[in-house]
């Protein structure tokens, strides 16, 4: 079994020297001349290899000090702390406490929010401008009487509802809003290291109207010498809109001058009330045309399917015969909690739904909208994108490590009676992105081509291939990589034409992080659409652990679970630390048009919250979710006929 599992290791991050330093590569000196080669084939087999040999892990989403919540929330970290903090440098977070991952990241965005950057750091030294509006001093007076919270909420919801007073904005063109964005960006050029560690220029393009959260994260594949030539889009008129066209608009301008690239993140749907993948305008109800489809497909490349404010894949409301579905559910109403959320909103925000609508829109346009890869990320609002379930430390500064944060109250608005839990707070998630180095350029366009996946929070290794030709005997080659290549297309491909009387056949494999859980199983989730037009799903397990055997209803049963949850700890006498197996659909119909994604799920694990009533020794709240099942979930495949 161990030379089973690092036959498969080699096999699923082929190439894993890559990240060795380049002295490792310098050849030695020898009076014996090396034989020439009499073929034109290199001896060495990966001479000429393009293809990306492992996953880079980071964050697209992160918030400090600069975001102008995140600061009233308590943050004091600046752009330059967070890239420290990646990079797996100990940082003392505003909290007091020093903080350090149990292993760096490969990537960051740093996201502040598009609307009053660098708004917070004046509002918190009191400047005479900000303090010459009532509610500038009113919200100074609560941050310096330990009422940051409060003070952030106002902020959210004045924002959300077009109160916030003119007098405050810092709009782009103003010397405090240009020289945040300049600190921005010379934070990420003195922190990026190509090869060692990424550094990207971003922001959070901030759409908010009524509280409906329709955010987008901006990453720009380039340099400060051409992120520094624009400012972000903001929200607010008359230089901002807060509707996703005029953002496109936007990137097209950048990308004719100064001539950059730049791709946009949708931010998860669950607190959108119903308008991330809507099937009409949303905001006008208008008929979607077909250049809102193409100009949509062609922008938001990818979707934020995991975070903190909750998962973003699926909702049993949705899904009811997964049984996977019920998971970190944030289903209550929008970002401002000023509206609760009905069931009738619920399609409209989940991943599996988007991907099924897009499957429909593309019957009717020649164009798929919600033709979108799947990554996760954190949007912490801490300077911190610490993310592990055992060194979490939270969505904002209130948030961070204490006896009191999993009994204390995030969101609570009397009008509307929703209320949120900070123990109903996730902690997660990660990007993972299949890229040829660690690189601005490599990732960058890793993503546009939505070759990653999503996880929770562990760093698992998934691969995923899908094509006419593989065969059972695939799965037990060690090169893996090569062979998925080789006869099909990865995660974030195509599939088409369907040779006569072929199935398409997926060569999944997926490795347990190197610090995390052992493995329950895999599975491929499949959306199409019916001879009738209507969308359908099936999860199918396609690889589990144990030797377990699926029911008369085709279910695997439960793996069971090694958590003690009063000493926060599992063992890895269940599961695997590696799946792997090729599967071909059973029930594939050529001419309807299809969408397979994996699923990886890991044993039940101690959830954050189990690890701090450990630590600090409290009780819980009745009903606080004490344990987690990590997962992934893949960019699709698609098939379109």
């Amino acid at each position: 079994m161990i030379h089973r599992v690092l036959a498969v290791a080699v096999g699923l991050v082929l190439g894993a020297t890559a990240a060795l330093p380049s002295h490792a590569y310098e050849p030695t000196t020898s009076n014996t001349a090396a034989p020439a080669q009499s073929s034109k084939v290199p001896y060495s087999p990966y001479v000429g290899r393009a293809y990306p040999t492992r996953p880079y892990f980071g964050d697209t989403h992160l918030h400090t000090a600069f975001s102008m919540d995140a600061g009233a929330f308590g943050a004091r970290l600046t752009p330059r702390d967070a890239y420290r903090f990646a990079r797996g440098e100990v940082v003392t977070a505003s909290s007091g406490q020093q903080a350090r991952l149990s292993r760096p990241l490969d990537f960051l965005v740093v996201a502040d929010h598009s609307d009053n950057m660098g708004f917070f750091p004046d509002l918190f030294a009191g400047k005479p401008d900000v303090m010459a509006d009532p509610t500038g001093k009113k919200w100074h007076d609560l941050i310096l009487a330990g009422q940051g919270a409060q003070a952030a909420m106002e902020i959210i919801r004045a924002f959300s509802q077009g109160t916030f007073p003119k007098a405050l904005m810092y709009a782009p063109g103003t010397p405090g809003y240009r020289g945040a964005w300049m600190e921005t960006i010379a934070a990420a050029e003195q922190y990026n290291q190509p090869g060692a560690f990424t550094a990207f220029i971003g922001y959070e393009w901030t759409s908010n109207t009524g509280g409906n959260n329709l955010h987008r994260n901006v990453i720009f594949r380039d340099n400060g010498d051409k992120a520094s030539q624009v400012e972000p889009f903001t929200v607010y008129p008359p230089a901002g809109s807060d509707k996703p066209q005029d953002l496109w608009k936007w990137m097209a301008a950048y990308e004719q001058q100064p001539g950059g690239q730049v791709l946009a993140i949708a931010h998860n749907g669950n607190l959108s009330n119903g308008r991330m993948f809507t099937m009409v305008e949303s905001f006008t109800g208008k008929p979607f045309d077909r250049d809102y489809i193409e100009t949509r497909a062609k922008w938001e490349r990818l979707y934020e399917a995991t975070q903190t404010k909750g998962d973003g894949e699926t909702h049993p409301f949705l899904s009811p015969n997964d049984e996977f579905a019920n998971f970190e559910r944030w289903d209550f109403g929008n970002l401002d909690a000023s509206v609760p959320k009905t069931k009738d909103m619920l399609q409209y925000e989940y991943a599996r739904m988007a991907l099924r609508n897009g499957l429909k829109l593309e019957s009717e346009f020649g164009t798929n909208p919600y033709k979108f890869g799947m990554i996760g990320s954190s949007d912490a609002h801490t300077g911190l994108t610490a993310m592990e379930e055992n060194n979490f430390f939270g969505k904002t500064t209130p948030q961070e490590p204490s006896p009191h944060r999993m009994m204390a109250t995030f969101v609570d608005n009397p009008k509307t009676r929703i209320k949120v839990m900070d123990w109903q707070v996730s902690s997660s998630g990660y990007a993972a992105v299949w890229a040829t180095e660690n690189t601005r350029e490599a990732l960058w366009d890793a993503m546009q081509r939505k070759e990653t996946y999503a996880t929770t929070g562990p760093r698992m290794v998934v691969r995923f291939f899908g094509g006419w030709d593989f065969d059972k005997g695939d799965a037990l080659k060690p090169d893996l990589a090569l062979t998925g290549y080789g006869k099909g297309v990865p995660m974030g491909g195509d599939l088409s034409r369907a040779p006569a009387g072929k199935s398409p056949a997926f060569l999944v494999a997926a490795m347990k992080a190197p610090i995390g859980a052992n493995l329950d199983r895999v599975q491929i989730v499949k959306g199409w659409l019916d001879a009738r037009g209507e969308t359908r799903e099936q999860v199918y397990d396609v690889a589990w652990s144990g030797g377990r055997k699926p029911g008369k209803d085709g279910k695997v049963p439960a793996i069971g679970s090694t958590v003690d949850v009063v000493n926060a700890s599992y063992t890895n006498s269940i599961g695997a630390p590696e799946l792997i197996t090729v599967w071909k659909d059973p029930a594939f119909d050529a001419k309807q048009r299809a969408f397979y994604y994996v699923r990886v799920i890991e044993i039940p694990t101690p959830r954050w919250t189990a690890y701090d009533a450990k630590r600090f020794g409290v009780q819980p709240l009745p009903g606080t979710q004490m344990t987690v099942t990590e997962r992934a979930y893949t960019s699709p495949i698609w098939y379109t006929p």
